[in-house]
C-alpha cells in the first residue's frame, strides 16, 4: 500500500460534480492487421487482463484515511472486473466523425467509480464512414484519474498494453498481481498521526533546498530581469463549467510543423503549436465579438521526471505560463512573440525550479482543500475572481513507430482532458508516427460548437504554414542571386580574357 502524493491528491479534492478529474485518450485501430484479419471483443479483454500486472494502476483502489486527516492510499485488490472496466458499444449508421467525437464527449463527462480501480475502456465499432481511415475500424475511449497519472506517465502505461508487431498471442500467462491486506480504521488513523509529526521536518527540509530559488526569482522580478505573466483577460471559458462535454480534434503531417519552425531561428515545436492554437483561439472569438484586446493565457504543463522517476505512474509536473499571443493577427509575429514569450517563461521556471511547486504541493492540507472546492464552485467564484489562465495547452510526444493493440494497428491517437470551473477548454498535444494532433475538450455550454474551432485550428495552421514557406523561400531566394551574380562575374571575366588574348593574336599576325 502506497500513499498519494500532495500534487496526486490534489487532483481527487478539486473534483466536483461537474468536474471530473479523470485524463485520457481516443485512438483508432485497423483490425486487418491482426494475425485473422479481425479483432474479438473477448481477445481485447484477454489481453488487457493478461497485461494487468505491468501497470499498478489497473488494479489498485482508493483508501480514504478517515475524516480525511491525510492523503489516501493506493491499495492493490488484486485483479480487476474486465466485464466492468472494459465495455463494448457501437455508433449507429453512418458512423462518421461527428458521432465518435459526440459519443467520446459523453463517455469523458462520466465520472469515474471511487469504489473500484479508477479507470475505464471503451470499445467503439461502427467507424465505418471517416475520411481518412478505412471501413471497419474500432475507437477505444480510455479513461483514469489524474490523481493516479499524469500525460507522460500515461504515455508509459499505453506501451503497456501495446506491441511493436501486429504478432499477438493470449496463450501466455497472466503476470502476476499482488494483493495488499485492507488496512483498519485505527492503522489508517496512526499513520495520518505519524505522517503530521513528521510534517514540520519536511517543510523544514523543503525550504531549505528551494529558498536560494526563490530569492533568486524575486531577486530577478525586482530588477526586471525576469518577468510574469499578468492582465489576464476574461473570456468565455473561465467561468464555471456544465456537466456536459464537447471533443473535436485535427491532425497534421508532423514534417509539416517541423518546417514551420525551422523557418525561423530558436522556434520549437511547442512554439509553432501555440501558436496554431493562438490564432485559432482569435478566429473563434472574433466570430462571436468577444476577442479581447490582451492577448489569452495558457497553462504549459512541464514534465519535470527524473531518470529514477521514468516508469513509475502519478504526476511529477510543475508549469509554465505563456501567452498565446491571441492579439497578434500575423502568423510570423506571432509565432515570434509566442517564442518570446515562452523563453520568459522558461528562465522564470529555471529560476524558481521545475519542481518547487511539486515538492510545496505534498503540505496540502487534506481536510479543507476538498471542502474549499466545493464551496468555490457552489458560490461561483469563478465567475467572480480574475482568472489564473484561459485555457489548458499541454504536450505529451507519443512514439514515431507503429503500435498493436491485439493485433490491431493503431491509426491515431488524441487526447482527452478535464474542463474545470474557471478554465473550460482544455488542447491536448501528442505526436504519433509523422502525425501531430491537437485534441480540444471543453463545456459544452461554453463551445456548443466544437466542429467550428476545429476549423479554426486548421485555418490557423494553414495561414502559419503558408507564411513560414514564404519565409524560407526569402531565405533561399537570396542565395540563388549572389550564385547566379558570381557565375555572370566568372562569365565576363572568361570572356574580357579571351577578347584580350584575340586581340593580341591579331596584332601579332599583323606585324608579321
Amino acid at each position: 500500500m502506497k500513499q498519494l502524493t500532495g500534487l496526486d491528491a490534489s487532483f481527487l479534492y478539486l473534483e466536483t460534480q461537474n468536474s471530473p478529474m479523470h485524463i485520457g485518450g481516443l485512438a483508432i485501430y485497423d483490425p486487418s492487421t491482426a494475425p485473422d484479419g479481425a479483432v474479438g471483443f473477448k481477445q481485447i479483454m484477454e489481453n488487457v487482463l493478461q497485461r494487468a500486472g505491468r501497470v499498478d494502476s489497473l488494479n489498485e483502489v482508493l483508501v480514504e484515511v478517515p475524516m480525511r486527516l491525510d492523503h489516501p492510499y493506493w491499495r492493490s485488490a488484486g485483479k480487476f472486473d474486465p466485464e466492468f472496466h472494459i465495455r463494448h458499444i457501437a455508433l449507429p449508421k453512418p458512423g462518421d466523425w461527428r458521432q465518435l467525437c459526440i459519443q467520446a464527449s459523453r463517455l469523458h463527462a462520466r465520472p469515474l467509480d471511487r469504489a473500484r480501480p479508477l479507470w475505464e475502456m471503451y470499445i467503439i465499432e461502427g467507424l465505418d464512414n471517416i475520411e481518412g481511415y478505412p471501413p471497419g475500424c474500432f475507437a477505444l475511449v480510455s479513461k483514469m484519474h489524474h490523481a493516479a497519472i499524469d500525460g507522460a506517465s500515461g504515455v508509459e502505461i499505453a506501451s503497456a498494453i501495446h506491441d511493436l508487431s501486429p504478432d499477438h498471442d493470449n496463450s501466455s500467462e497472466a503476470s502476476e498481481i499482488k494483493t495488499d491486506r485492507e488496512p483498519s480504521y485505527m492503522e489508517l488513523i496512526w499513520r495520518s498521526q505519524i505522517n503530521t509529526i513528521k510534517t514540520p521536518l519536511r517543510v523544514f527540509e523543503v525550504a531549505k533546498n528551494t529558498i536560494p530559488g526563490l530569492t533568486k526569482t524575486l531577486t530577478g522580478l525586482a530588477r526586471g530581469k525576469l518577468k510574469r505573466v499578468t492582465d489576464i483577460p476574461r473570456t468565455r471559458f473561465n467561468t464555471n463549467v456544465s456537466p456536459h462535454r464537447v471533443f473535436d480534434a485535427v491532425e497534421f503531417n508532423f514534417s509539416d510543423i517541423k518546417s514551420i519552425k525551422n523557418s525561423l531561428p530558436n522556434i520549437t515545436v511547442n512554439d509553432v503549436a501555440l501558436a496554431i492554437c493562438g490564432g485559432a483561439l482569435r478566429k473563434y472569438l472574433e466570430s462571436k465579438d468577444e476577442l479581447p484586446q490582451r492577448s489569452l493565457v495558457a497553462m504549459a504543463p512541464v514534465n519535470v521526471r527524473t531518470r529514477d522517476q521514468e516508469g513509475t505512474a502519478g504526476n511529477q509536473v510543475a508549469q509554465m505560463t505563456v501567452r498565446v499571443r491571441s492579439d497578434i493577427s500575423d502568423p510570423i509575429e506571432r509565432l515570434l512573440k509566442v517564442n518570446q514569450g515562452t523563453s520568459n517563461a522558461k528562465e522564470l521556471t529555471n529560476a524558481v525550479g521545475a519542481k518547487t511547486m511539486t515538492d510545496y504541493s505534498q503540505f496540502i492540507p487534506s481536510t479543507l482543500t476538498a471542502s474549499a472546492v466545493r464551496l468555490y464552485s457552489k458560490l461561483g467564484m469563478a465567475n467572480r475572481i480574475k482568472p489564473s489562465y484561459n485555457c489548458v495547452i499541454t504536450n505529451v510526444p507519443g512514439p514515431q513507430v507503429p503500435l498493436y493493440f491485439t493485433g490491431a494497428k493503431m491509426l491515431s491517437n488524441f487526447s482527452l482532458g478535464p474542463p474545470i470551473d474557471g478554465m473550460g477548454l482544455f488542447h491536448g498535444l501528442g505526436s504519433y508516427c509523422g502525425k501531430f494532433t491537437i485534441s480540444v475538450s471543453s463545456c459544452r455550454e461554453m463551445m456548443p460548437d466544437p466542429a467550428f474551432y476545429a476549423l479554426c485550428l486548421q485555418n490557423s495552421f494553414d495561414e502559419l504554414l503558408k507564411s513560414a514557406t514564404k519565409v524560407t523561400e526569402k531565405k533561399v531566394s537570396p542565395i540563388k542571386k549572389r550564385k547566379s551574380k558570381k557565375a555572370t562575374k566568372g562569365t565576363t571575366t572568361r570572356k574580357k580574357t579571351a577578347t584580350r588574348r584575340k586581340k593580341t593574336t591579331t596584332k601579332k599576325t599583323t606585324k608579321d
